[in-house]
């Protein structure tokens, strides 16, 4: 009689343990789950458990105490970042009306009779004030774009937006000796996409060969929607490649840059749902675009 008891006790403790078990595997499948659907969305909701469970619903009270502080953290780093555009936006707009009225007062000297050193710093002025303002001009635009709605989608023709674009820098290109060497598929390659940003995505793409390309320059599209530029680069290196589309971010080479041109295109990019990113080998730089279907 007792085997069997023991058995029996033995058996109730096997299946408590079982129960007790399952029960925590349930809880630990909510936490991961809610925790994952808190993380990926922007929301209020704290985590809630069915289990009665002490330890686990201890696990869910520390939880909840994380996401708070990660809430409250976020949400001041988005018044901080928004604050940050809205400063950007009224600095770059504020700045325009003495540089214009610079830029109107030297058109005004140029017309006067002045010796050749005082034309040389005049010229050397205007150039300034012309770095000035195109710095202005680009911190207005990423400010704008980083701040804007949605970007309205529409059917787009990569390739007919590639031609136009090439087309637009032929020239400036040329002049720096440069030949652009493009390869087009025979069919039209259609995606969902802002013509205008896209324009601008491509020529800030283009700008950026201009400042840093040896002499050459190769754009490749293929029927799959991605984009390659490519071009002898010998005053890059894989760090500066790596943070080329940072905020600000410029090279020796390129001093007249703002550093925001390629951040603008990642920006917009990755807004009408493309992926963009940079490589460099062999002492060449390849900047590439996805636009998936």
């Amino acid at each position: 009689m007792l085997p069997w008891m023991l058995c029996l006790v033995l058996l109730a403790a096997v299946i408590t343990l079982w129960v007790k078990t399952r029960l925590l595997q349930c809880a630990f499948d909510e936490i991961a789950e809610g925790m994952t659907e808190r993380l990926d969305e922007d929301t209020n909701t704290l985590l809630s458990l069915s289990t009665r469970d002490s330890h686990a619903r201890w696990l869910a009270a520390e939880l909840n105490r994380q996401l708070r502080q990660l809430r409250a953290q976020r949400q001041r780093y988005q018044n901080g970042d928004r604050e940050l555009k809205e400063a950007v936006t009224n600095i770059s707009h504020d700045l325009r009306t003495p540089l214009t009225a610079i830029r109107g007062y030297l058109d005004l000297l140029n017309q006067e009779d002045l010796s050749p050193a005082a034309r040389r710093y005049l010229e050397l002025i205007g150039d300034r004030a012309e770095a000035m303002t195109r710095l202005t001009e680009e911190l207005f635009r990423y400010s704008v774009i980083q701040s804007a709605e949605k970007l309205t989608l529409e059917p787009v023709d990569l390739r007919a937006a590639v031609e136009e674009a090439a087309a637009g820098f032929y020239s400036a290109l040329t002049g720096r000796g440069i030949r652009p060497v493009i390869t087009l598929p025979q069919i039209p390659v259609v995606r969902q996409a802002d013509r205008a940003a896209l324009a601008r995505v491509l020529g800030n793409i283009l700008g950026n060969a201009l400042k840093y390309s040896a002499g050459d320059l190769e754009i490749v599209l293929k029927e799959d929607g991605e984009i390659f530029f490519t071009n002898t680069a010998p005053g890059l290196d894989e760090v500066a490649v790596g943070r080329l589309f940072d905020r600000f971010f410029t090279v020796e080479a390129a001093r007249g840059s703002t550093g925001l041109g390629l951040a603008i295109a990642k920006a917009l990019v990755e807004q009408m749902g493309g992926a963009i990113g940079a490589e460099y080998g062999s002492g060449r730089l390849t900047v590439w675009m996805n636009f998936p279907l």
